[in-house]
């Protein structure tokens, strides 16, 4: 339903589904028995660490609304995990040492590819690992995700495992054939890079059982192999 307290355009909804573009409802990814994260792009050296190395950040709970461009919200999400930020300039600068940069590219273990700008990186933007309280599922982004609440759901990047520092932006698969928006902040409806925003409005949500319904099959077909 719609609720005063949203964002424009958008719609609450009582549940939390996996969703996104359905060329990604079948991939489910094998997580690595000693996941890790590696940094490349523009660094004097690319580095791999292990998602263990992260232990020695602090950690930190937000609870935010998760705002998909495709007009849905799920309210009051409570995400824990390590702020970006943190990882960024404690764990990256002494190894890496990365060169100036504009936007960070995000790609994960099922393939999926996303860029942020370096502007929209704020304090509630977590690699998060647990999700209300629990570790995170395979459903929702396991071992490591994206969270970033001022961003629609699209720049919430699942599986994390590589993060790139550029100079460029470039668009990932998802992003070309939605023709998403480069920044998608969420106060300014950024949904579409060419049309007005209430065109993808109404388009977005016409495609939403479509989506549900793509990954509530891959979903089954996940539980139950022919």
């Amino acid at each position: 339903m719609s609720h005063p307290d949203l964002p424009r355009g958008q719609r609450a909804i009582d549940f939390f589904p996996r969703f996104g573009v359905p060329f990604f409802a079948d991939r489910w990814p094998t997580v690595p028995e000693r996941p890790g994260i590696t940094i490349r792009g523009l660094v004097e050296k690319p580095v791999t660490s292990e998602l263990a190395a992260l232990g020695i950040l602090p950690r930190h709970e937000i609870v935010a609304d998760f705002h998909c461009v495709t007009t849905w919200t799920r309210a009051g999400v409570r995400w824990g995990g390590y702020r970006l930020e943190d990882v960024l300039n404690t764990l990256v600068p002494p190894r890496a040492r990365p060169r100036q940069a504009r936007y960070l590219r995000f790609v994960s273990l099922d393939g999926y590819e996303v860029c942020i700008d370096w502007r929209d990186v704020d304090a509630d933007t977590l690699l998060a690992d647990q999700l209300n309280g629990q570790p995170l599922s395979l459903e929702h982004g396991a071992p490591l995700r994206l969270v970033a609440p001022a961003l629609y759901g699209y720049k919430n990047a699942k599986h994390v495992n590589r993060i790139e520092f550029l100079a460029d932006y470039r668009r990932g698969r998802a992003e070309r054939q939605t023709l998403a928006h480069p920044r998608a902040r969420v106060a300014y409806e950024e949904r579409g890079r060419i049309l007005p925003s209430w065109i993808y409005r109404h388009a977005y949500r016409a495609l939403i059982p479509l989506a549900l319904a793509s990954y509530a099959r891959a979903a089954r077909v996940a539980e139950h192999p022919s």
